[in-house]
C-alpha cells in the first residue's frame, strides 16, 4: 500500500467531511450543529470565525496524514506474509 495515495485520500476525505459539517452548521438551527464536537477534536477551532475555520481545514488535512503514517506501515507489516 502506498503511503502517498492513502495520505492524500484520507486527508481529503476528512477535509470534505469537515467542510460539509461546517456548511451544515451554517444553514441549520444551533441544535443540529457539530461545532461542539469539532471544538473537542480540533484544537483552536472556533465556529463562526475565519481563523477557526482555517485552523479546522489545516488540522483536518493533517489528521489524515497522521492516520496514514500510522496505518500504512502497520498494514504493510501485517500483510507482508499474506498470499492473497
Amino acid at each position: 500500500m502506498k503511503i502517498i495515495a492513502v495520505g492524500h485520500s484520507l486527508s481529503l476525505f476528512l477535509l470534505v467531511s469537515y467542510l460539509l459539517c461546517v456548511g451544515w452548521g451554517s444553514v441549520t438551527p444551533s441544535s443540529l450543529h457539530m461545532h461542539p464536537a469539532w471544538q473537542d477534536l480540533l484544537p483552536g477551532f472556533e465556529f463562526g470565525t475565519l481563523t477557526g475555520f482555517l485552523i479546522g481545514l489545516v488540522e483536518s488535512y493533517l489528521y489524515g496524514w497522521y492516520i496514514a503514517l500510522l496505518f500504512v506501515p502497520l498494514f504493510n507489516f501485517f500483510n507482508r506474509n499474506s498470499s492473497a
